[in-house]
């Protein structure tokens, strides 16, 4: 047997054959020269023409998706467009360079652009090149790179898979997704969670395995293994056995001593709520709202708004609906209200602070919020992104309570957020942890790089402490206002349990992994989630807390997780 140790970002054990990704569009040949007898003018209307046609065909693909899938497509149809890509390519065949020689050079240079900024803005550069690839197919009239056709059930293995392959996976189809690259971040991982397919990432040298060969992947212990013996083979039939536990959320998320922890679901749209609905989530803990703001050049009106909100509210008739507000800037860029020069955007004006440089914007979307609150029966809560002091947490109040908005809130993502979590929750109600973003700020680690993945994971022990922090702030002068969590870190089942034990109130997750964490969470009291975030929080490091926390819960075995 031949073993591949990666990061594990979703859970499952599966034994099936490899399909590797197809290899990518081939580079058009340095110094080609525009072909005898076409024009600069000629070649630039057909380089375009192919963009439409790339940033069409992915808008049409992203109709039919949902949820992360559907902001991936739409993100990356966005850069077919984008302006300083096309110029670019533009410059160069007004010089004589063939159309797929400029757009491929002029991918390379926003690329490189993009990863030199680091951050979220590096996270681009993968689109950017994803995009290079389909236009210059469709200059020539063959098909783009993507999942490969097949008959029967198989492993996907790549060095990464591009945003538009990832959120197009069809799940009947692909029984596990394996690549030698990304991180525990990247959009295979996040797309694998969602759909709730095993997943294993930057494990290296997985993308010379032959078609045909038959792996065993472990997408919670990050391991894959060719040519399985009998031993990995009853592990796989007993995972088989046992997922039918874990098909189904149905009632109370809470620990063996009849502790509630309510489980929520993160949701982008309409469609997303009513599926989290139907898999039993007890409401919503994060609605990204950036998704009815994405390809558009103007700002959505406040009924455009209201419409979209309403249709999440009302899919949760009576139940807890937390709302952020606009997310835009860094890897999420709005014509109307971003500025695409910043030198280092995932450090710039993002999320709150975009009031502060184009006013109004906020006050809108709020307005709107509360509309479509009027006219539902949902328990809307607001919270806004990216904020960093007590006194931007006041005035964000301030608005809710202008716009009539009851229950405002404030994500912790920034560092600083969480030491003076005390003085910012006097503003205001409530408190979410959005630890993605609170890891890689905290680690200084970019969430999409795969060397850095050790370090870009919540079980770092000091991610753990802001977390313990938060809480402890939220219980000053016995006011115990609510700390929930959304990040991805709430999916993780082992890690749900020290979240409950530090005091986390509500965790909120993908709703296919509502099940799983359900189930572990019921098979400890809260005194025992309380010496298991303890023990998390003594470790040295960030693999022995996981490990050692692990060893302690034996229901993550017996379930495959």
């Amino acid at each position: 047997m031949q073993n591949f140790p990666g990061v594990g970002v979703s859970p499952g054990r599966i034994i099936g054959t490899v399909r590797q990704m197809p290899k990518p569009i081939s580079e058009p040949p340095a110094g080609q020269q525009l072909a005898e007898g076409t024009t600069p003018e000629e070649a630039t209307a057909a380089l375009k023409a192919a963009a439409t046609a790339v940033h069409d065909e992915l808008k049409a693909r992203a109709a039919h998706a949902s949820g992360d899938g559907k902001a991936v497509l739409e993100a990356t149809a966005l850069m077919a467009k984008d302006t300083m890509l096309i110029k670019g390519a533009a410059k160069l065949v007004a010089r004589g360079t063939s159309a797929e020689r400029a757009i491929w050079e002029s991918g390379s240079s926003v690329s490189e652009m993009l990863l030199n900024l680091g951050g979220y803005m590096a996270e681009r550069a993968t689109d950017v090149l994803d995009v290079r690839a389909r236009i210059v197919a469709e200059l020539r009239g063959v098909a783009a790179p993507g999942i490969p056709a097949s008959d029967t059930p198989f492993v996907l293995v790549a060095d990464d898979l591009a945003p538009a392959d990832t959120a197009t996976l069809d799940p009947n189809k692909v029984l596990a997704l394996v690549t030698s690259g990304g991180g525990p971040q990247s959009h295979t991982a996040i797309i694998a969670r969602s759909l709730g397919l095993p997943a294993v990432v930057a494990a290296v040298g997985v993308d010379e395995l032959p078609d045909g060969a038959e792996v065993y992947v472990d997408g919670a212990a990050g391991t894959v293994t060719a040519e399985p013996d009998a031993q990995l083979r009853d592990a796989a039939e007993a995972w088989a056995a046992t997922a039918s536990l874990l098909a189904e959320f149905t009632g109370t998320g809470m620990t063996a001593d009849g502790h509630e922890v309510p489980l929520l679901a993160n949701v982008g749209g309409g469609k997303d709520a009513e599926a989290a609905a139907k898999l039993g989530a007890q409401g919503v803990g994060l609605f990204r709202t950036e998704f009815c703001f994405l390809e558009r050049d103007t700002e959505p009106s406040v009924e455009e708004q209201a419409a979209a909100y309403k249709s999440v509210f009302d899919a949760f008739p009576g139940k807890k609906v937390v709302l952020r507000t606009l997310d835009a800037g860094a890897d999420k860029p709005l014509p109307f209200l971003t500025d695409s020069t910043e030198p280092n955007p995932a450090l710039g004006v993002r999320g709150y602070r975009t009031d502060f440089t184009t006013p109004g914007v906020l006050d809108r979307q709020l307005e709107a919020i509360a509309l479509a609150a009027d006219q539902s029966e949902a328990d809307v809560w607001v919270m806004a992104p990216m904020i960093s002091t007590a006194e931007e947490a006041a005035r964000f109040a301030s608005m809710c309570a202008d716009a009539g908005i009851k229950t405002p809130g404030v994500m912790v993502e920034v560092p600083s957020a969480a030491l003076t979590a005390e003085s910012i929750l006097r503003e205001v109600g409530f408190a979410s942890l959005g630890t993605n973003d609170l890891t890689q700020y905290a680690m200084a680690a970019d969430r999409q790089l795969g060397p850095l993945a050790n370090l870009n994971t919540p079980w770092q022990p000091a991610v753990l402490r802001l977390v313990g922090l938060t809480v402890e702030g939220s219980r000053a002068e016995g006011s115990n206002k609510p700390v929930g969590v959304c990040g991805e870190a709430a999916a993780d089942p082992a890690l749900a349990v020290v979240l409950t034990g530090l005091g986390v109130t509500t965790l909120s997750m993908t709703a296919r992994s509502l099940a799983a964490v359900a189930a572990v969470l019921k098979t400890v009291t809260l005194a025992e989630a309380q010496e298991l975030a303890k023990l998390a929080l003594s470790a040295p490091s960030a693999t022995e807390a996981r490990a050692w926390v692990r060893e302690k819960l034996p229901a993550l075995s017996e379930l495959g997780l």
